[in-house]
């Protein structure tokens, strides 16, 4: 039922009948979810956002304090049911919307996923206070002023009963560029309530980015490079370890109603396409795919390997489809091994005499070939064209001396001389090409 909304009295006491937003769909503000206005970590972050949009145009600076630190992607899950309530109010015809509203804590953490805790009441309380005190300056909707500077929440309060000490609820004082943002036309975007069962703030950050730009971009979707994602996002740390993450998420790709896949750009950088899938719950397909992608990696354990350097690649030559043969009721498959067909080294089967097994020898490594390119497919997208900070640190530590970045730059442009070295494993292919190096030239260091 959709009650009319009551003013609160001079007691303090407010309507209890506000509608609860578990009934209604959830809507995030269109702005936020384009910009870089959240700490993506769970850590303090004290560090400042500097964003400048591509254009030159559009410019946002967040600034933290030092004692509660900058407002985080789980924290903008309170302006999210705010910004929702907000929406409700002006769909039912609510005059004189308000930007103070007053909400139970426990209502607001259930709509937003939450356990309704000691604990969870303990961490809303941080959120709101962090929504309070981190500091925007932006001239998004400035109009005619220079900039517009705010932060998130004008203040909170918590209602206590005087006589029985009992939460009677809290007070939310919205600021009033966000209030003006969720009540302008085409404000608010709604979102899955499969968002708030995201942990990783880069993949809860990048569901808003996908729904943004992708919910009405048509099948072909959106694609944006990864350098200019990685300025949408604000995230702290390096360019090549947020871009290692972002092609990790895209593997796994298990965002709710939504499909991710890395294409080349013309410059060699990768870009992110992101596509809308209709039809599909958020939890059944990040189940299936978490499943794929265990399949996936059992698959690139036990591959076989088949470049032009089997060294670089470290790992058993069995083929899983051999496996997978025995156990359906077929004759079970040896291992391959480098031997051309007709050709047999001295203890195996004949072709002459066993033309069946010879078969099935030519079948499984034709299967161990497919799977090879299957899985160079995942490593091309995965790991190629850079270093994971692991394996930089295990090199300095191993083959120290060298410029490793030289030394990727030498073995891309090997890998690439030849679709067939493409290796399973990127980061050990590279690591194996250094220490190479380093046995063959290490004793030039010592000059």
């Amino acid at each position: 039922m959709n009650r009319p909304r009551s003013a609160p009295t001079d007691s303090g006491q407010f309507d209890l009948f506000l509608p609860y937003v578990a009934d209604m769909p959830l809507r995030d503000q269109r702005e936020m979810m384009e910009r870089p206005f959240f700490s993506l970590a769970k850590s303090k972050r004290v560090k400042p956002i500097d964003y400048t949009s591509p254009d030159g145009k559009l410019w946002v600076h967040v600034s933290a304090s030092p004692e509660y630190g900058m407002a985080t992607i789980w924290d903008a899950d309170i302006l999210i049911y705010c910004a929702s309530v907000l929406a409700d109010m002006a769909r039912r015809g609510v005059n004189d919307v308000p930007r103070k509203l007053h909400l139970m804590p426990y209502d607001l953490l259930r709509a937003i996923g939450r356990p309704t805790t000691g604990r969870a009441y303990e961490l809303l309380g941080q959120g709101l206070d962090r929504l309070v005190a981190t500091t925007i300056k932006t001239n998004i909707r400035a109009e005619n002023r220079r900039e517009a500077t705010f932060s998130w929440l004008d203040g909170w309060t918590q209602l206590v009963d005087e006589k029985t000490e009992r939460s009677r609820g809290m007070t939310i004082e919205l600021s009033n560029w966000f209030w003006e943002g969720v009540m302008m036309q085409g404000g608010v975007l709604s979102i899955d309530r499969a968002y708030f069962d995201i942990t990783g703030g880069r993949e809860r950050w990048l569901y808003r980015v996908a729904r943004k730009h992708s919910g009405g971009a048509g099948e072909g979707g959106f694609a944006i490079s990864m350098p200019v994602l990685f300025e949408k996002s604000g995230a702290e740390g390096e360019y090549r370890r947020f871009k290692f993450e972002i092609l990790k998420l895209a593997e796994k790709d298990a965002l709710p109603g939504y499909g991710l896949s890395v294409e080349t750009a013309k410059g060699g950088e990768p870009m992110l396409r992101m596509r809308r899938i209709d039809g599909k719950d958020g939890a059944e397909r990040g189940l299936g795919i978490h499943r794929q992608a265990q399949d996936d990696r059992a698959i690139e354990e036990t591959s076989p390997s088949k470049t032009a350097q089997p060294e670089l690649v470290e790992g058993p030559a069995n083929s899983p489809l051999a496996t997978k043969a025995g156990a359906s009721g077929a004759h079970p498959a040896k291992p391959s091994k480098s031997v051309s067909p007709g050709k047999h080294p001295a203890g195996e089967f004949s072709a002459a005499k066993h033309p069946t097994e010879q078969r099935m020898r030519e079948d499984t490594i034709d299967a161990s070939a497919l799977i090879r390119r299957t899985v160079s497919g995942l490593s091309d997208t995965a790991t190629r064209g850079f270093m994971a900070d692991d394996t930089i640190q295990h090199l300095r530590e191993t083959c120290p001396g060298w410029d490793l970045h030289a030394l990727h730059a030498d073995f891309e442009r090997w890998v690439n001389a030849d679709a067939a070295r493409l290796p399973a494993n990127w980061q050990k292919a590279f690591i194996g090409f250094v220490k190479r190096h380093h046995e063959k030239h290490g004793h030039t260091l010592r000059r």
